[in-house]
C-alpha cells in the first residue's frame, strides 16, 4: 500500500502520508552518488523523493495509474533531468529502461499494493468503506471487478476468491453472487460488501468482505503476474551488489518475494542426502522481513501489515 509523501507547493492535489518504513528503506537501499535507481511503484512519489534528496543520483519511476502524473510533475520541476517518469506496468520495465537510456541499475524499490490515492477515492471502487462503482482497475486494463462478478462462471469466481484472497467461504460467496446477479447485476462496492457479509461472519478487526475485495483487485490488475515480471527484471538489470527492496502488504506477495530472494532450493547429493553448494541470483540480507514500529502503525494504521524484504544481487 503506497502511502507516499509529496509536498504540496500550492498545487491542487493532496498531501499524502510518508511511505511506510521510509528510514529503513533508505538504509537498506543505500543510494550512492551517481547511482541509477528504479522506483517501480511510484504512487505519490515518497520513495522517489527520498532517493533524490539523499544524494545526487538518478531515478526512473513508473506507475500504471495516470493519477500519479501530478506528483511526478512536481518531482520533475524540483529535480529536473535526474528524475524521469512513465505511466507503465512492471512488464514494460525493459522498454522504459531502453527509452531512458539505462542499461543497468544500482537499486530497485517496489512498494506493492493499492495506494492511498486509489483507495480513498470512492469512484475508483477499491474500498467498501464508501459507495462507488465496482471497478478496481489501477490502469487502463479493460476488465473491471463488476465484469468479473457479473459474467464469470461460478466456479471461476470461487477459484479467484480462493487463490487471490485465500477466502475459506469462496464457494459459498460465488454461489451467492451468481444467485444475486440473476435478479440484477452487482454494480457498486456496497452491493458486493453486503452480499459477502450475508455469507461471511466478520470480526472487529476485519470486514467480512476484505478477502473478496483483495482477490478481485489482484485478479483484475494481474498484480502477482506483474510482480513476478518485476522480480525477473530486477535479476536481469541490477548490477552485482545492487539492491532490491520490496514492501509487501499481504501473504501472497510476501511469499512470492521470499521464494525469489531465497533462490532455488539447494541441490542434494543423491548418495549422502546432504545439500550441495549453490546460490540463487540474490542473497537476502535478513531471514525475516522488517516491519513497521508500533509508533508507525499507530500513525498509519494501513501500514500494520507491511513487510520489507531486501536482497543483494550476486556476482
Amino acid at each position: 500500500m503506497r502511502l507516499s509523501a509529496c509536498r504540496n507547493r500550492g498545487s491542487s492535489f493532496p498531501v499524502m502520508h510518508k511511505p511506510v518504513l521510509l528510514s529503513q528503506f533508505l538504509t537498506q537501499l543505500a543510494p550512492r552518488e551517481g547511482g541509477a535507481y528504479l522506483d517501480g511503484t511510484f504512487g505519490a512519489g515518497g520513495y522517489s523523493r527520498a532517493l533524490l534528496s539523499s544524494c545526487t543520483c538518478r531515478v526512473l519511476a513508473c506507475d500504471r495509474d495516470s493519477a500519479a502524473l501530478p506528483y511526478a510533475q512536481s518531482l520533475r520541476e524540483q529535480f529536473g533531468e535526474r528524475f524521469q517518469f512513465f505511466t507503465a506496468c512492471f512488464s514494460e520495465i525493459p522498454a522504459l529502461l531502453a527509452r531512458a537510456g539505462y542499461t543497468t541499475l544500482d537499486g530497485m524499490v517496489l512498494d506493492l499494493g493499492v495506494s492511498a490515492m486509489q483507495i480513498d477515492v470512492p469512484e475508483r471502487g477499491f474500498s467498501f468503506q464508501k459507495k462507488g462503482p465496482l471497478d478496481m482497475r489501477m490502469g487502463a486494463n479493460a476488465l473491471s471487478a463488476a465484469e468479473v462478478v457479473n459474467t464469470f462462471p461460478e466456479e471461476q469466481i470461487s477459484e479467484i476468491l480462493w487463490t487471490y484472497g485465500e477466502e475459506p467461504k469462496s464457494r459459498a460467496i460465488a454461489r451467492k453472487i451468481v444467485e444475486a446477479r440473476r435478479k440484477r447485476p452487482l454494480q457498486t462496492t456496497w452491493d458486493l460488501q453486503r452480499l459477502v457479509a450475508s455469507v461471511v461472519r466478520g470480526s472487529p478487526l476485519r470486514d467480512p468482505a476484505t478477502r473478496t475485495f483483495q482477490a478481485l483487485r489482484i485478479f483484475v490488475n494481474d498484480e502477482l503476474g506483474e510482480l513476478q515480471k518485476a522480480l525477473l527484471h530486477a535479476e536481469k538489470y541490477l548490477k552485482a551488489g545492487g539492491r532490491l527492496v520490496v514492501v509487501a502488504f499481504h501473504s501472497l506477495e510476501d511469499r512470492l518475494v521470499k521464494r525469489f530472494l531465497n533462490g532455488p532450493e539447494a541441490p542434494v547429493d543423491p548418495i549422502s542426502g546432504k545439500p550441495l553448494p549453490g546460490k540463487g541470483p540474490f542473497a537476502p540480507l535478513y531471514k525475516k522481513p522488517m516491519t513497521p514500529s508500533e509508533e508507525e502503525k499507530r500513525m498509519h494504521p494501513r501500514a500494520r501489515s507491511a513487510k520489507m524484504r531486501v536482497g543483494v544481487k550476486q556476482p
